[in-house]
C-alpha cells in the first residue's frame, strides 16, 4: 500500500533524478567542490555517479542533503 510521507522531501524523486538535476545545476566541476567524490571528479557521468552512490550510504547521504539545500524550500531545508 502506498504511504503519503509529506515531511519528506525525497519522497517520490529517484536518486537518477537528484544526481542529474544537481548536474544540469551547478555541473560535474562544481559538484566535486560541493562533495569531494571521485566520481564527479574523474570522467565523471551520471551512471558512474549512480553506481558509486548506490553502494556508498555516506556520499548518497550528501549528494541528498546537497538536492535538498538547493531545490527543497522551507520547512524542509530549515535546519540545514
Amino acid at each position: 500500500m502506498h504511504q503519503e510521507q509529506p515531511k519528506n522531501p525525497l519522497h517520490g524523486v529517484k536518486l537518477e533524478q537528484i544526481v542529474t538535476r544537481l548536474e544540469e545545476h551547478y555541473g560535474w566541476a562544481e559538484l566535486a567542490q560541493q562533495i569531494n567524490i571521485n566520481c564527479f571528479k574523474k570522467d565523471p557521468s551520471v551512471k558512474s555517479s549512480l553506481k558509486f552512490l548506490r553502494r556508498t550510504p555516506w556520499a548518497r547521504e550528501q549528494v541528498e542533503q546537497l538536492y535538498i539545500k538547493t531545490f527543497c524550500t522551507w520547512p524542509y531545508n530549515a535546519g540545514l
